[in-house]
């Protein structure tokens, strides 16, 4: 785990350099409140912090209040490291957003243990925001995982005048594998239908599960020509593939509609409208037979 040590006194980092290297944590270093608040500022910014109180510049206390004022995607567990013991000035510093208080000089094994603690909560986070984000049955991104993850993909596509693709597919009348064959097979085909999506789908591509038998692809980088055979290899791969029913005597083979949408390098659209133009092709794929890919043609 990557921790930002913060400290203007040279001997104090060296020491706590030392400490947390010896038990196994990437260090960043800061040697005042600036150095801090800009690593703090980046997307890539360390899980936890060790901050000294007092630095020239910007101090802990400040520190600590700018970056609880940020709306973070992932929690910041910050240890505030200070001469000051007085119990008013314990309280300011953990008023100020500082999960936890330890007084100079400090304990090498108090520091270790309330590090692990720290570390502790942001794994549990961590374990939480994936339970949020994961689809139960599938382990793919849910519906509102994989909008938000879209919106910041596509403002990343408009930052730098990229391209991207969208693949919304669909079942073939799964309504009749629930039917014919029971719940329990219906779920072994969503299985089987995710795990090939991940086999087929590049490493950098993100796949969600859009709702009931409906799933979705966000193909960073992809023209339609590129989405489109992307597609079809998913549609023939499921075209040919049997799904081995519980008794081992038996398969249940399905088919699924496609629908794809682009965005090329200088378009701005939003992710309702990407995705409206993806399911408006996956409709005229079902109206046109099933078992087909359509792209969205602009009028």
């Amino acid at each position: 785990m990557k921790v930002l040590i913060a400290d203007d006194d040279a001997l104090s980092r060296k020491i706590l350099e030392d400490c947390l290297s010896e038990w196994g944590y990437h260090i960043v270093m800061a040697n005042n409140g600036h150095e801090a608040w800009s690593i703090l500022e980046k997307s890539d910014r360390p899980n936890m912090v060790v901050l000294d109180w007092m630095m020239p510049g910007m101090d802990g206390v400040e520190i600590c209040r700018k970056l609880r004022g940020l709306n973070l995607p992932n929690y910041v567990y910050v240890i505030l490291l200070t001469a000051r013991s007085k119990r008013e000035d314990v309280i300011k510093g953990l008023e100020s957003g500082a999960d936890d208080y330890i007084i100079k000089p400090f304990n090498r094994e108090e520091l270790k243990f309330r590090l692990k603690i720290g570390q502790r909560i942001i794994e549990l986070e961590h374990r939480i925001l994936r339970l949020a984000s994961t689809d139960y049955l599938t382990g793919l991104l849910n519906r509102r995982a994989f909008l938000e993850r879209l919106e910041r993909e596509l403002n990343r596509c408009q930052r730098e005048v990229s391209r991207m693709g969208i693949i919304i597919m669909d079942i073939d009348h799964f309504k009749r594998v629930n039917d014919n064959f029971g719940h329990q097979v219906g779920d072994l085909v969503l299985q089987e239908f995710s795990n090939i999506l991940v086999k087929l789908c590049r490493s950098y591509d993100f796949i969600g599960r859009y709702g009931g038998e409906e799933f979705i692809v966000c193909l960073p980088g992809a023209d339609k020509w590129n989405t489109y055979q992307i597609a079809e290899r998913i549609r023939s791969t499921i075209e040919n593939k049997k799904t081995l029913l519980p008794n081992k005597e038996s398969s249940v083979s399905i088919t699924a509609s496609f629908g794809i949408a682009s965005m090329e390098p200088g378009q701005i659209k939003s992710a309702d409208k990407l995705i409206n133009e993806a399911d408006e092709a996956l409709y005229r794929a079902k109206a046109q037979g099933r078992n087909r890919i359509e792209m969205y043609i602009s009028d």
